[in-house]
């Protein structure tokens, strides 16, 4: 039988260690990192245009100058907002498992993802506050809770993790490389991406690993509902994308009936898949999803 100290092997140990230091090493106080103007321009763009939701899109036609920047501010702002909303969940479940029996070989990297994670989520809402006035709601789709084991429920947990944060590190190495963008945009979305590397490396580790197990269980309901659960979780993530607040902050008549043109929009196919290669790519990788055919 597997147990929670069975669970986790050499690679994930080794992983640990390396990124333990790593996180020590590069240790910053964001506090008195970043240099927070009065303002920031509203007739700049705030994200990278070929990460909007219009980008490619009939509906982009709609919008004059003022409404283009203002959507470009507010899905800035979304985006931020996701951000804080998608750090507090997770970071919720990885305390449940700091310190707890076994999980003794991720946890001295549990202590600074925590750190990190909770420094993250106070300059993204720094950010949100100062420049947007507010955060957006949380509209987080809930999944329905399923009875499964220990093992496909830390699966799911960190695959949520680990997908976040690719998604997200898609969209701040490009506007963390974007001279369009005010710096101050630039500087949050360099500092994150910087952080997320490690992240990044240690959950693929923790969910390679639970995937093996799983596959050594054998339990092939339990390996279905892995791979439905990613595959809606990615999809999900990419619909938070779209949001109807951002919208309508942008001036956009008829916010709802715009986000369903935009969706529906075929060129956004290709946006999607280019925020998720990652993501997909490593799942086929481990063998969760199919590989693509030759």
């Amino acid at each position: 039988m597997t147990t929670a100290a069975t669970v986790w092997d050499d690679e994930v140990a080794t992983a640990v260690t390396r990124l333990t230091a790593a996180a020590e090493n590069d240790y910053y106080n964001p506090y008195q990192t970043f240099d927070w103007p009065e303002r920031i321009p509203e007739g700049a763009l705030w994200m990278s245009e070929d990460l909007m939701t219009v980008h490619g899109t009939a509906a982009a036609a709609e919008l004059d100058r003022e409404q283009y920047l203002a959507l470009s501010k507010w899905e800035s702002i979304n985006f931020y907002s996701l951000n804080v909303h998608g750090i507090r969940e997770l970071m919720q479940e990885v305390v449940q498992r700091i310190h707890a029996p076994g999980y003794e070989i991720p946890t001295p990297f549990f202590h600074h993802f925590l750190g990190e994670e909770n420094e993250h989520m106070w300059f993204f809402a720094e950010f949100c506050l100062r420049y947007g006035g507010k955060l957006f709601a949380n509209r987080a789709m809930a999944f329905p809770q399923e009875s499964h084991s220990a093992l496909l429920d830390n699966f799911i947990v960190f695959s949520r993790i680990l997908v976040f944060e690719q998604i997200v590190d898609h969209f701040n190495s490009r506007m963390a490389a974007d001279a369009a963008l005010p710096e101050t945009i630039r500087a949050i979305n360099r500092v994150h991406h910087q952080d997320e590397s490690r992240h990044i490396a240690f959950g693929a580790q923790l969910v390679r690993a639970l995937w093996v197990r799983l596959r050594e269980a054998g339990d092939e309901r339990e390996l279905d509902l892995a791979r439905q659960y990613v595959r809606k979780y990615i999809a999900s993530s990419i619909q938070q994308l779209y949001s109807v607040d951002a919208y309508r902050d942008a001036g956009i008549p008829d916010p709802f009936g715009f986000r369903s043109r935009v969706l529906a929009d075929p060129a956004r196919r290709a946006a999607h898949d280019a925020v998720t290669a990652r993501t997909d790519a490593f799942y086929r990788r481990i063998g969760v999803f199919e590989q693509s055919p030759a």
